[in-house]
């Protein structure tokens, strides 16, 4: 069974900076992709990044591009999400998930994940 953990996540005022982490249990961790997603209220749960098993390769959302970052430590069976220069429209509670195994990329589809974590809230004030 894989449990995903997020943590991170708080009230920060607009232009500010968060760094959500996702500790992740099991000895496989470092075989699969993984990613980040979000979900505001009323709104469907949509992509915002995944890196591949390596750390090599990463895709972002148009909407986060050049103000996010994740990046992933296998040693530590975690990873990141780094967000900067945040704005009001990122309010959402952010969710990690487990992607792919090694060999098969990185995907933005709800449907290439398997197991998901509780959630954890960013509020972007203006």
């Amino acid at each position: 069974q894989v449990q995903l953990v997020e943590s991170g996540g708080g009230l920060v005022q607009a232009g500010g900076s968060l760094r959500l982490s996702c500790a992740a249990s099991g000895r496989t961790f470092s075989s699969y992709a993984m990613g980040w997603f979000r979900q505001a209220p009323g709104k469907e749960r949509e992509f915002v990044a995944a890196i591949s098993w390596s750390g090599a390769s990463t895709i972002y959302a148009d909407s986060v591009k050049g103000r996010f970052a994740i990046s992933r430590d296998n040693a530590k069976n975690t990873v990141y999400l780094q967000m900067n220069s945040l704005k009001p429209e990122d309010t959402s509670i952010y969710y990690c998930a487990r992607g792919p195994p090694a060999g098969y990329g990185v995907v933005a589809t709800l449907g290439g994940y398997d197991y998901w974590g509780q959630g954890t809230q960013v509020t972007v004030s203006s």
